[in-house]
């Protein structure tokens, strides 16, 4: 019976009685069908005003003609109940109980069957001059759980990164070392290899504004600063609106600096050398950190490689008329009719643009995995960027054009405030996921739930812990919501979070084991027949999952599959708390829970790995 898809059953009644009883067609996607909300009994509820003015009948009326129809007709529909303008369906409970047969020994649920498609994920993308942080925790879990759904919805995912190794800012770095570190190195120091590097980018900082300083209280700098100064603003203001002409004309670091970026373009050899070298160390450091966040990538691009691709594209779009030049030579597109205003391409002296570079690389991930799609999770700070991306892409006549995603996100606020990284006041990564281990540590001690394991085994589920704490905070929010993370919240074990639904998750893996220790024989759940509302619940929920794989999918917001899992472990709970499961007295009631218990176990799993989180057997 469960082989039925039980939702489209319903539809295709429902489109049947419309037209047995008012003698009228429905186009199905009138058909407005969806889970029954829990404070109503029913299963799932259909919406009858579209059907108003085909039958000429009050909705009331017209949802007890549809409910009695469905009764009689279906022999899926056990009851059903009227409320205003809504028809809640019972299901019949051989339907749920035959449901759970067909998927208890399933642990991925939910994974739909290969579409054939294949989607770029694109994520993290770091510059080398800093140590990632909490920013890009964010964006570095809202892109795995992507491409980790996108793989559950059946689509070939191929995961990368571009990496931001070269630049003015990567030469502050560099410059400060080579200036002030005497020879010190990561190892020689025990530093982590990128925040070894990203201290020398605070330490430019903090030399540069001593240098200003400095130049302030000069000849030169008092006859610049009272031409340029404007009258009762204060230093601080003025310094951050005036620094990149400070830069630019004035300081000399800042001139070592372009210097250093002038010898890197033209591949001097110590540079280059110098460069190889200290971008190594950062490599080494961001490593290490995407291990503790369990990620990994397909293919890295350096921006090193990609910085002068894109001007054959430009060519083509002057060739085929997508762009126009001026008389400087510089090359732009007019978007005004897309709302986008001019965008430049290429500059006059025939340099490349971010755009330039963004349409190149573009163009060569085609060339290198011929995708359908590509997802670029980057914050929503840049959504002018890419829609002009996408734009020009689709005007170019790229094959991929149509399968562009710019997976926005807001940005991430600690309760402290926000983050400056050239102040040193950025959060580092490792530095956070240290904190919510240690919060977790602490969690678990005031309970004293882990002392009778070994201290490996400690270790390891307080890791598990800390990291669900971590990242299901981060990804229950939807993406475009800014969000402040709260470490102490995140442990919480009885709220909205990863240890919660870990706890529900040990809690249904306890059950399933302690009745494998007693032998206790499963087969007997065959003589269950009626369900309570809770175990309905929960199964409605379980066959509901595919369908929230597949819109987080579409709508590329993990954030879905995150509310599931933690709605699903607190129905899970209610039922602990109200029902007998091993205690119970009737072995066919015993054994049918004792499969809930391992479904449960199975889909909470399953679902929580599609967000990157680990689930202990123990905790």
């Amino acid at each position: 019976m469960s082989n039925i898809n039980i939702v489209q059953h319903i539809e295709d009644q429902v489109i049947a009685g419309v037209q047995h009883l008012y003698d009228a067609s429905v186009n199905p996607k009138m058909v407005n069908l969806s889970p029954t909300r829990k404070e109503f009994e029913g299963d799932y509820t259909l919406v009858v005003f579209p059907f108003t003015k085909m039958a000429r009948q009050k909705p009331e009326q017209i949802g007890e003609q549809l409910g009695q129809y469905l009764k009689e007709k279906s022999d899926y529909i056990a009851d059903f109940n009227v409320i205003k303008g809504f028809l809640n369906l019972v299901v019949v409970d051989t339907y749920w109980i035959d449901f759970l047969e067909s998927i208890y020994n399933n642990p991925s649920f939910g994974k739909h069957e290969s579409t054939g498609k294949k989607v770029m994920v694109e994520f993290s993308s770091p510059n080398t001059n800093k140590p990632l942080h909490l920013g890009h925790i964010r964006n570095i879990l809202l892109g795995w759980s992507t491409a980790q759904i996108q793989q559950a919805a059946g689509h070939e995912v191929v995961k990368v990164q571009i990496v931001n190794d070269r630049g003015i800012a990567i030469c502050k770095s560099m410059l400060a070392w080579q200036k002030f570190g005497e020879g010190e190195t990561p190892a020689s120091t025990g530093i982590k290899g990128d925040h070894f590097i990203g201290k020398y980018y605070v330490l430019f900082e903090q030399k540069f504004k001593a240098e200003y300083s400095e130049w302030q209280q000069s000849d030169e700098g008092k006859a610049v600063l009272a031409e340029k100064k404007k009258d009762k603003q204060d230093d601080e203001a003025f310094f951050k609106a005036y620094k990149n002409t400070y830069f630019n004309e004035y300081s000399k670091l800042g001139k070592e600096a372009r210097e250093m970026l002038l010898a890197w373009e033209a591949k001097d050899e110590a540079t280059v050398a110098l460069w190889k070298k200290m971008n190594g160390w950062v490599y080494e450091g961001f490593d290490e950190t995407y291990d503790k966040l369990g990620v990994d990538f397909d293919k890295l691009y350096y921006e090193s490689n990609t910085y002068l691709l894109g001007k054959d594209i430009v060519n083509q779009g002057l060739e085929n008329g997508a762009f126009y030049q001026k008389e400087d030579g510089s090359v732009w597109a007019d978007l005004e009719d897309a709302k986008l205003d001019h965008k430049i391409v290429l500059r006059s002296d025939g340099t490349s643009v971010y755009m330039t570079q963004d349409l190149g690389t573009a163009q060569l991930r085609y060339k290198d995995f011929g995708v359908d799609s590509m997802v670029y999770v980057v914050a929503d700070e840049q959504d002018y960027h890419f829609k002009v991306l996408f734009e020009i892409l689709k005007r170019l006549g790229e094959p991929y054009a149509d399968g562009m995603h710019h997976l926005s996100y807001g940005m991430v606020d600690l309760p402290t405030g926000k983050m400056k990284s050239r102040e040193g006041t950025v959060v580092d990564a490792d530095d956070l996921v240290a904190e919510v281990i240690k919060e977790a540590e602490l969690s678990t001690a005031e309970r004293g739930d882990i002392n009778a394991f070994t201290p490996e085994e400690q270790k390891d589920i307080i890791r598990k812990i800390g990291m669900a704490a971590l990242k299901y905070f981060i990804v229950k929010v939807n993406p475009k919501k800014r969000m402040t993370f709260d470490p102490k919240k995140s442990v919480d074990m009885q709220g909205d979070t990863g240890p919660y639904i870990q706890y529900s998750y040990v809690r249904c893996l306890g059950t399933q084991k302690k009745a494998d220790a007693e032998g206790f024989d499963l087969s007997l759940s065959s003589g269950y027949t009626e369900l309570e509302s809770i175990e309905r619940e929960i199964l409605g929920a379980i066959y509901g999952f595919p369908t929230v794989v597949q819109e987080a999918a579409n709508q590329y917001d993990p954030s879905l599959v995150a509310n599931f899992c933690y709605v699903l472990a607190k129905s899970f709970n209610k039922l602990w708390h109200d029902l007998p499961i091993l205690k119970s007295e009737v072995d066919a009631e015993k054994a049918f829970r004792i499969k809930l218990c391992g479904t449960v176990a199975n889909t909470l799993k399953f679902g929580m790995e599609l967000l990157g989180i680990e689930m202990p057997e123990r905790m």
